[in-house]
């Protein structure tokens, strides 16, 4: 089986009858709770100890508001590669394999393909809360980007619980978009890291940025053609609350990642322009070295021009 037979192998759903996606759906709240306390002892008792040593010549040189965002962008990293090795494999395995939630991930094991989703699911939405909890400043189209994909992944948690129709539809769209979030903005939180440890590395950084740019701008076209698919094929299993929500949802994510796209694009420019400017300052201090050993002799007295 592959993507194609997406909508017939998750219609039977294994032994599910229920549309339930997991009976680890009911505890999502307290998931989303012990992550979060998680999250809060490592910034406290790890990140913020630790951070200043372990980037001596760089963290002092931070304002106030760099250090948390530069925090956060630990946290981003750290929670994407936990998020990655618990829910990579069950992702591919259910969107693009054979697999369906109720499905072992291990062969005759207890713990199904939904249940590393469901957590999956809340961490996610924990590294967003704690963003924007932590957070002293945070541009409107990320806020907003944010809060969405905190809305919509509980709420696809949320009606999987009562057994909704188009429960595990939705809750495999929001994963698309979930996966691709992880692996998109992964590398934008490297790369910004990087920039605050290299601030005088033009080229290195003017690569970082136009690499980021490149790989956020084909994330983003992947993700909206993989999710449209989806959403196309699963036209008739839809309400209409669905048909109209679903596809203005996906424009605000989509329109989120290009707009850091577009950053990414800006900050490669302003590299661009600090190498110009570097390589100008060089040729101009080499014409001045050349002129004034134009003027020497040799001997150590300037050759002086008689008029």
């Amino acid at each position: 089986m592959a993507i194609t037979d997406f909508k017939d192998r998750h219609q039977q759903g294994g032994e599910d009858n229920h549309n339930h996606i997991s009976i680890l759906a009911s505890y999502a709240g307290l998931i989303l709770t012990v992550a979060l306390c998680t999250l809060f002892l490592i910034k406290n008792y790890v990140l913020e100890p630790f951070l200043p040593r372990l980037y001596r010549h760089h963290h002092a040189c931070l304002s106030e508001i760099s250090k948390r965002s530069f925090l956060n962008q630990h946290v981003a990293v750290g929670m994407r590669l936990i998020i990655l090795s618990l829910g990579g494999y069950p992702f591919f395995a259910t969107v693009f394999g054979s697999a369906v939630l109720s499905s072992p991930v291990a062969p005759g094991g207890k713990v199904t393909m939904g249940d590393c989703l469901i957590v999956s699911s809340q961490l996610l939405v924990a590294m967003y809360i704690f963003e924007l909890i932590y957070r002293a400043k945070i541009s409107v189209v990320s806020g907003l980007h944010h809060l969405g994909t905190v809305l919509v992944a509980q709420s696809s948690v949320a009606i999987s619980v009562y057994g909704h129709k188009d429960a595990r539809y939705e809750f495999l769209l929001c994963c698309v978009w979930g996966a691709f979030d992880v692996l998109v903005e992964f590398l934008p939180s490297l790369a910004i890291i990087r920039y605050r440890t290299a601030l005088t590395s033009h080229h290195h950084l003017h690569f970082i940025f136009k690499f980021t740019m490149i790989w956020t701008f084909i994330g983003t076209l992947l993700e909206s053609v993989i999710a449209m698919y989806l959403f196309g094929i699963l036209w008739d299993q839809w309400e209409l609350s669905f048909k109209i929500a679903t596809p203005l949802l996906h424009i605000a994510f989509s329109a989120a990642q290009l707009h850091g796209t577009n950053i990414f694009r800006k900050m490669m420019i302003r590299e661009k322009q600090k190498i110009r400017e570097e390589a100008k300052r060089e040729s101009e201090e080499d014409l001045k070295a050349k002129s004034d050993c134009a003027t020497d002799d040799g001997s150590g007295f300037e050759i002086v021009s008689v008029v």
